[in-house]
């Protein structure tokens, strides 16, 4: 598991929770915040944003790694995902956070900025897809 300080991780939980005010969620009125801290010190946020076409809604942690790469960061240490109810990241997230480390540490919390869980991506997903997984071209 990657290592952060007291204080980074402090600043994720409260800049996830933060960002969740500016979350689009008008169907399912569940707000999520991302915030991403990369290797070199940089915080990166998320908001969901929702369409009436469900397939093309964007959620907050993919959000996050996505701004993250088009800045040019690829090295993640940690992730702090907050909602209401502590609800933990979808399987497409995982599936992109797992592109970029299994050892990013993922804090989920509350809206209370309480920790519910502490983890890693490879604990949620396990047996992730990797490039290792496809032929050689």
């Amino acid at each position: 598991m990657r290592k952060i300080t007291e204080k980074q991780r402090q600043q994720l939980i409260k800049a996830a929770n933060r960002v969740r005010a500016n979350a689009y969620a008008p169907y399912s009125n569940y707000a999520v915040g991302a915030a991403l801290l990369t290797s070199s010190g940089k915080i990166f946020r998320g908001a969901n944003v929702e369409n009436a076409a469900y397939p093309v809604t964007m959620c907050a942690e993919r959000s996050a790694v996505f701004s993250a790469v088009a800045a040019g960061e690829q090295e993640f240490n940690a992730i702090a995902v907050a909602t209401d109810n502590g609800g933990t990241p979808c399987g497409s997230c995982r599936q992109v956070l797992a592109e970029f480390g299994l050892d990013i540490k993922v804090l989920i919390v509350d809206g209370e900025e309480k920790i519910v869980r502490e983890t890693t991506v490879e604990a949620l997903l396990p047996g992730a897809f990797s490039g290792g997984d496809l032929p050689d071209s």
